[in-house]
């Protein structure tokens, strides 16, 4: 279903309401796909034969032809979040748009209704914003996250705004994310922050206390979401904040994203380097209610232009352009080093690959776009030469351990890659089909449909795992298929 209506019809069973069928406009009964096709419900999943069972083993059909189609992908589950985040802060008025249809972006906004904000779905990822968040109240707040790591931290500083008490859970594997430097800043800055179980970890209570602003530091060596976090209720902190992200960083175009998307809703947010590290001044003042569209997700788009370099041909992908907010743009730079043809245009970008010309090894730094590791991999396991990426063990902390559990997957297909302290080294060899674990990982799952395009007898387990972000993917992935035919 679309994501306002699965968020209505969650929001309906969590308050202990019977389900929306029937209701006039509901579409519970369908299912928007990355196509633009509007299909009946369960033919986004066609690896599933009977009923939605979670764990089952799904074989992954190979490419027999060079792809030639066009892609639309998702929104921006990055942007949208940060643009929730402003949008309930600002209050009536305004709207988010092309927000994307994913377990995580739902996630959020169950969130802020919880918290009491006024957002009504309107349909087709448009959501709008009848109220802001109110900081005054006492009520006590229970926010279960799922899975959503950004939306766990978010809403953890979000929270530190509010006079009553609110905790924030989720589930096991977002229980074992690392939250302690989140939690130490929001301390600091003066917010009642109560871990429930575990030091530095889900569940925890937090309420405002004396919260203000002021200068503090935060190490940037773990994610980059707990900058981001801070820098978004800074406006709303007495004197604003002047934030440095010390040490070793991670991510740093997310924390550039962070800023553009705040200056968007009209605080003067800056963003600087300094002796001391990276220096996010944001200054005391309100969010602006605007209507915000969200671009559609580079890291989403990697996919398809990963199958258009494996198995040759040509995507293109609407409504993403050079200039975008997001560092996983650069996915398209990485593909091109390796001996693909890319056409920036004004509403576009395109992937080519005559199937005659090899693909390259690369050695790559990919601290700034972690999330495409496990894409570069699988396209580098394709390549003539061999291929390095560093830069990113702090990755082994995501959904999955994507360093060792991407290393040991891709290996039972012959894949010679070695694990580092930092990354993955991978050679050129020869490879078979097998079946491999998502290991709950959505960026996994999607990455081993792009190893499949060109590699028989490749399954995987746990396919619905892709609706964290694109639940529409898999039947993408099949129209990308059979288009070049």
């Amino acid at each position: 279903m679309h994501l306002g209506c699965r968020v209505e019809r969650e929001s309906c069973e969590l308050r202990g309401g019977s389900l929306c069928r029937g209701r006039p406009g509901c579409r519970c009964g369908a299912r928007r796909v990355g196509s633009g096709r509007v299909v009946a419900r369960g033919s986004h999943r066609p690896w599933i034969q009977t009923g939605a069972v979670r764990r089952v083993s799904f074989v992954l059909e190979v490419f027999d032809a060079p792809i030639n189609c066009k892609v639309a992908v998702p929104g921006s589950k990055s942007i949208a979040n940060r643009a929730l985040v402003c949008a309930a802060l600002a209050g009536g008025g305004g709207s988010v748009t092309n927000v994307p249809d994913g377990d995580d972006s739902a996630a959020m906004v169950l969130g802020l209704r919880a918290l009491g904000v006024d957002v009504v779905g309107v349909g087709d990822g448009e959501f709008r914003f009848d109220s802001a968040l109110d900081m005054h109240s006492t009520r006590f707040v229970r926010v279960d996250a799922g899975l959503a790591g950004t939306t766990s931290r978010f809403l953890s500083a979000l929270v530190a705004l509010r006079a009553g008490a609110t905790i924030i859970d989720g589930g096991a594997a977002l229980r074992g994310r690392p939250m302690a430097d989140l939690h130490d800043a929001l301390t600091a800055l003066g917010a009642r922050v109560n871990p429930i179980a575990t030091a530095g970890h889900l569940p925890v209570e937090v309420s405002a206390g004396a919260v203000r602003g002021g200068e503090i530091e935060i190490p940037g060596g773990v994610s980059s979401q707990f900058a981001t976090a801070l820098a978004l209720i800074a406006p709303y902190l007495r004197g604003g904040l002047k934030l440095v992200v010390a040490g070793e960083r991670v991510s740093d175009s997310y924390l550039e994203m962070t800023v553009e998307v705040m200056r968007d809703f009209g605080v003067d947010a800056a963003i600087n380097d300094s002796a001391k590290g990276r220096v996010l001044t944001v200054p005391e003042g309100r969010y602006v209610a605007r209507h915000y569209a969200v671009e559609p997700d580079a890291s989403s788009a990697s996919y398809p232009m990963a199958l258009a370099a494996v198995c040759g041909g040509s995507v293109t992908i609407p409504n993403l352009t050079a200039d975008s907010l997001q560092g996983d743009v650069a996915f398209a730079d990485i593909l091109e080093a390796m001996g693909c043809r890319v056409e920036r245009g004004p509403t576009s970008m395109s992937v080519h690959r005559d199937p005659g010309h090899p693909l390259h090894g690369i050695d790559i730094d990919m601290v700034d776009v972690s999330d495409l590791v496990p894409t570069v991999a699988v396209v580098s396991v394709f390549a003539a030469e061999g291929s390095r990426i560093r830069g990113v063990g702090f990755i082994r902390a995501k959904e999955s351990d994507r360093l060792g559990d991407l290393s040991r997957e891709l290996s039972k297909t012959g894949a010679s890659v070695v694990e580092t302290e930092d990354g993955l080294i991978i050679q050129p060899t020869v490879l078979r089909g097998a079946h491999l674990e998502t290991h709950h990982d959505h960026r996994l799952a999607m990455s081993f449909g792009v190893l499949a395009g060109r590699i028989a007898g490749i399954s995987i387990d746990d396919p619905s795992v892709v609706s964290k972000s694109w639940p529409g993917f898999w039947s993408v992935r099949e129209h990308m298929r059979t288009a070049g035919r």
